[in-house]
């Protein structure tokens, strides 16, 4: 029975997406696919939905902040933009598409590039490797 069992705390990301990698074998998170999250939206459970999309999922600053707002003993911040928004916004421009993020009131949103360089810093100082490769094994984590 304890093959079948799996469960994660923290792991191994994809470098492209930063989104968990899949599977037990790559000690990956567990699979939330479209209609997991039709059925969270049917059920009206949206902060859950958007923790799992955003700070559980692929977003990188979001999951850094959430983790210094616990062992601080903090509330726990709003969710940021996550990478594969980023991802599709680079896709995008390398079509030529000229692309704006607008907020609720039309007003350009500027993403900012320099946030990486802040993560990095934040997650340092906090004992966190974000630049794990990806084929890193259980045993790497430990």
């Amino acid at each position: 029975m304890d093959d079948k069992i799996h469960a994660r705390s923290t792991g191994p990301y994809s470098m492209i997406t930063q989104q968990p990698l899949g599977g037990k074998a790559q000690f990956g998170g567990q699979r939330f696919g479209e209609m997991e999250c039709w059925a969270m939206q049917a059920y009206g459970a949206a902060y859950t939905l958007q923790e799992l999309l955003t700070i559980k999922s692929d977003d990188t600053v979001g999951r850094v902040k959430v983790y210094e707002a616990i062992v601080k003993g903090e509330n726990i911040p709003e969710p940021g933009i996550p990478e594969s928004f980023k991802v599709l916004l680079k896709e995008l421009q390398s079509l030529c598409l000229n692309v704006e993020v607008l907020s609720s009131d039309g007003a350009a949103i500027e993403l900012r590039e320099g946030e990486d360089e802040d993560l990095e810093r934040a997650a340092a100082n906090l004992g966190i490797n974000l630049s794990r490769n990806e084929s890193a094994s259980v045993e790497d984590l430990a």
